[in-house]
């Protein structure tokens, strides 16, 4: 039985784009650039800052100006956390679900804990996750399993009767490596690498409430 449901952050539980490519593109116009359209910065959103500084600026880490623009688009981008940012249609009457049921559900992200726990907070969900795993809360990050297991332990569930969902590959190589059922998320950002049809999840989604038809009936128990 399925005791517990854990989500990736970006792309995932939540449309977080809007403010991370709006923090690029203020840096690209301090730089002098053009800003990018929205649709051409989402699919590198999964990639955090590295993926957007890449897309903007065509730099990687080890070049010499990709340190400064990180820690600048990072600043950015903690003023503006959640101006645009949204639960993705469908997820809070999930997560309204889910509790109703008697489902534990959390949060499992790379995004750093000092970005992350004020965007829950913002986003109304910080005292209703069962849990909120950040990239730096665990020894190792995503794809490594070591972030799943200490959400699993978190919130008393083994990771067998856990359900991860992400829009990454890492979170599906994550998830299968803790021994979870994993879900892709289609809806989401879903990277620019292998397609997501390939990364052997064991159901993929395009609506938040089709989680529901993976937990079957499930009991409140008093």
């Amino acid at each position: 039985m399925t005791e517990a449901v854990l989500f990736d952050l970006d792309g995932t539980l939540a449309d977080t784009a809007p403010d991370l490519g709006g923090a690029l593109n203020r840096l690209l116009n301090e730089e002098g650039l053009p800003a990018l359209p929205l649709q051409q910065l989402r699919p590198h959103v999964s990639g955090g800052a590295r993926g957007l500084i890449q897309a903007g600026f065509g730099l990687f880490p080890g070049d010499a100006a990709y340190a400064g623009l990180v820690v600048r688009f990072l600043r950015h981008y903690e003023n503006n956390l959640c101006t645009d940012s949204t639960l993705f249609p469908g997820m809070a009457e999930l997560l309204e679900t889910l509790e109703e049921r008697g489902i534990k559900w959390g949060i499992v992200t790379n995004k750093q804990q000092r970005f992350t726990l004020p965007l829950v907070e913002l986003l109304g969900l910080r005292r209703r996750a069962g849990c909120i795993v950040s990239g730096d809360s665990a020894p190792r990050p995503k794809p490594h399993p070591a972030p799943l297991y200490l959400a699993c332990a978190a919130i008393q569930v083994a990771p067998g009767q856990s359900i991860y969902v992400g829009d990454d590959l890492r979170d599906i190589v994550a998830g299968k490596a803790a021994g979870m059922r994993t879900v892709t998320a289609a809806y989401g950002y879903l990277g620019v690498d292998e397609p997501f049809e390939t990364w052997q999840a064991d159901a993929i989604i395009h609506d938040p409430m089709e989680i529901l038809g993976m937990i079957g009936p499930h009991v409140r128990m008093n």
